[in-house]
């Protein structure tokens, strides 16, 4: 998918660019798999805040999407392929031979027309359809992959995401996360063949920060330019380097420092991501 660039007739659009819209074949039309989520603003029931540099941002309406890919042997069809202003990929709104309609993430490479089915095996290795894990070659990229059976994709939803079935363990599944991390995962999980599309979006600039605003992401301050109450960097005469290791306004160090709790799924984790 194409980026868009702007000739510079201001500041911002200079260096700005926006990903290419051609790919948009409609606008919601089934109001079935649309709700409202009140944006919260990073703010708790009491009205605080509890997550710093967020807002609301524009108003927008979730798509439902079926991450469980549950609705087995039944072939679909791709009607449109639409904008989710909820996530960084496109969607496709699929639509069965009983009549039913469902939104998926879309793989790269899938257009209006393609089929797509979900069965615990026995299917084409193709942009779209679901198996269980350990009914896919190995070799094969896939996205969308459960961590629990039945509980709902969780690993490589987001543009360009991906990852690789690397072999077999048992009843386990091992694959490369895109992290790089190596993982145990039961092969009755469900996953989808494919890479997610738009996978240019990380490339986009954003260029101003109104922009960031619609997003719901608002200013962050430098510790450096508060006082020493404030942050642990602040303070000092003109410009420091606040003389110790950059940390959190709580004093966690930031850089390098491992903040993962142990988990009892920490044993299927065969090799950690690289650094």
């Amino acid at each position: 998918m194409a980026i868009k660039k702007f000739r510079p007739i201001t500041p911002a659009r200079r260096f700005m660019t926006v990903m290419d819209t051609s790919d948009i074949t409609s606008k919601p039309t089934v109001r079935g798999l649309l709700t409202k989520v009140k944006a919260t603003a990073g703010r708790n029931n009491n009205g605080r805040i509890t997550s710093r540099h967020r807002e609301a941002g524009a108003r927008k309406q979730y798509r439902i999407i079926d991450f469980k890919r549950n609705k087995l042997d039944i072939p679909g069809t791709v009607s449109t392929i639409e904008y989710d202003p909820n996530r960084n990929c496109r969607i496709c709104l699929i639509t069965y031979a009983d009549g039913e309609k469902r939104y998926i993430i879309q793989p790269s490479g899938l257009k209006v027309g393609d089929k797509v089915q979900a069965a615990v095996s026995g299917l084409d290795i193709r942009p779209g359809n679901a198996m269980q894990l350990m009914n896919i070659n190995v070799g094969t990229m896939v996205h969308n992959i459960e961590m629990k059976p039945g509980k709902g994709a969780q690993i490589a939803r987001s543009a360009g995401g991906y990852a690789q079935v690397m072999g077999r363990e048992e009843r386990y599944v091992v694959l490369r996360l895109p992290s790089g991390e190596m993982r145990k995962i039961l092969g009755v999980c469900m996953a989808t063949i494919g890479i997610v599309g738009n996978e240019d979006f990380s490339n986009m600039v954003v260029g101003k920060a109104g922009r960031q605003r619609h997003l719901g992401i608002r200013p962050q301050t430098r510790g450096s330019a508060m006082n020493p109450i404030d942050h642990p960097h602040g303070g000092g005469e003109g410009k420091t380097n606040s003389g110790r290791h950059p940390v959190t306004p709580w004093g966690m160090p930031t850089k390098g420092y491992k903040t993962r709790r142990k988990k009892a799924s920490d044993k299927l984790i065969i090799s950690r991501k690289k650094k």
